[in-house]
Order: structure tokens, then sequence, then C-alpha cells
């Protein structure tokens, strides 16, 4: 169970509802159903493109361990009170379809190495497997951090995506990155109003675990993938892979939650800026 202050169950329903709402039944997609996977053809792809497939289906992959982190510490069993199993609850009906939305994100990418030719089957699901098996964890000690990481990771990944889309020769490809990188707007969508309600609610608090986040950010597994970081400045290449890009978007967050801004909110504000003229390239 996570320490620090949390918002209302009240907010916590209003952003729930709100992203719900973002994909009506006749908008979504799946694996098996909205792909013409005959025509797949990782020959379409330079040697650095499908390393970059490689990469993020190894990120994706990862949901077990990112949904059970959020099940430590965001619990709904009997370990807390009332108030804060139904605070849990209504988190647990947006991370319940978050993470049915990351799985068929992993499914769909290793769907393609399988039927383009990139990968045989049980070859790939033994690599996933010595990755999935690896603890993913965020020791944060404050609820809004576990809501502002993944805003910017999400917001990250939704970039990257758009720019291998702009790189990769495959058809099938570039309408698999459209979806994920659809889906991962939405979802940074819900941290966004998250951390806008946490903002809004405590203020001036919230200004420091804000900024211990994106002091120490890195992105998903990158202390647990062998070779992480050469493999990211390789992608990197195809297509341009660089977590500060996703600042400016935390930056609009916290002004839209905050009118008259104290000191400590103007310093968070000039640190994420600085921040961003960081780069992994």
């Amino acid at each position: 169970m996570i320490g620090g202050k949390l918002i209302t169950t009240d907010d916590v329903d209003s952003a729930v509802r709100a992203f719900m709402r973002t994909t009506p039944p006749q908008q979504r997609w799946d694996v098996e159903f909205s792909f013409d996977w005959s025509t797949a053809d990782a020959d379409r792809l330079t040697v650095g493109e499908r390393s970059a497939v490689e990469f993020v289906t190894i990120i994706e992959d990862h949901l077990p361990g990112y949904f059970a982190m959020y099940d430590r510490y965001f619990p709904v069993d009997g370990s807390v009170d009332l108030p804060t199993f139904a605070h849990n609850r209504e988190l647990y009906h947006f991370s319940v379809r978050w993470a049915q939305e990351e799985d068929t994100h992993a499914r769909v990418l290793e769907q393609y190495q399988i039927a383009s030719g990139m990968a045989q089957p049980q070859q790939l699901r033994t690599a996933l497997a010595v990755e999935g098996q690896k603890l993913f964890d965020l020791p944060y000690e404050h609820a809004v951090q576990f809501f502002t990481y993944p805003l910017v990771q999400e917001k990250a990944t939704q970039i990257y995506y758009q720019h291998l889309r702009q790189a990769v020769g495959d058809p099938l490809l570039r309408d698999i990155l459209t979806r994920l990188s659809r889906d991962e707007a939405r979802h940074f969508s819900f941290f966004a109003d998250v951390v806008q309600k946490y903002l809004q609610r405590y203020g001036d608090a919230m200004a420091d675990p804000i900024r211990d986040v994106i002091a120490e950010f890195r992105m998903p597994l990158a202390d647990t993938i062998r070779g992480y970081w050469r493999w990211a400045l390789r992608i990197a290449d195809v297509a341009r892979y660089d977590h500060t890009e996703a600042y400016e978007y935390l930056i609009k967050v916290i002004n839209r939650a905050v009118d008259a801004k104290s000191d400590k909110v103007t310093e968070l504000v000039a640190f994420v800026e600085a921040c961003r003229t960081l780069s992994v390239r």
C-alpha cells in the first residue's frame, strides 16, 4: 500500500468515466479480427526497424509486471481501510481496462513478429519470458508519483510510435503503430487528468513528489533489459526515442491545474523545462 495524500474516490471515478468514454465499442480493435496477417512482411523493414519492433515488444510484454505493481500499491483487499478500498476499487476499473489494452499491444507486436517472419513462436516466447520474469517496481512514497510516471511514459511511448510509424516500410506495421499510438494517447489523458486533480486538490504539496519522478526518470525496464541503453541508442537512429519530449505535456498539465502559481510550483515548472534539454541520443 502506498502512502501520501490521495484524491477523493469521486475524483477517481470522474477520471475513470472520462477515460472509458474515449473508446466506444465500435472503435475498439483486437489482434484476431482487425488485421490481415497474410500481408505482414518483415522484408519491407530495415535491420534497424526490426530491432525497434523487437525492443518495443519486450517493453509492452512486461504488462504482468506493471499491473502487479499497481495491485501491490493500490490493493483491493482487507489490508486497507474502507475509504482507501473504495478509492482503489474505482482506480481498478481503469487499471484492469488499461492492462487489457496493453496486453493487446504485446500480443499484436508478438503476432506481427511471427506473421511477418521475424521470429518463430517458441523462440520469441522464450525470449519474452526471460525478460518477463524480472521484477518491475517504482519505489515511490507518494500516490501522485504513480500517476506522474506513467503520464510521462505513456506520452513518450505515443510519440515514439508516431515517429516509428513514419519510418517503417510495411503498411500493416504502420496500421498497428497507428492504433498503438492512439491507445497510448488515451492512457496519457487519464494519467494527466489524475495528476491535474492531485495538483488542484493539494497544490504545493505535490511539487516535490512530481519533481522527484522527473529527477530520477527511467523508461520501463531501463534497469533490467541487458544492454538497454545501447539498444535504445540504436533504435533512435530509426526513429527519435527521447522521453524528454513528453515533459512539455507534463508542463501543460501543471499549468492547467494551477492558475496562480506559487514559488514552489514555478520552481517545479522551471525544473521540468530544464530537463527537456536532455536527450537519450
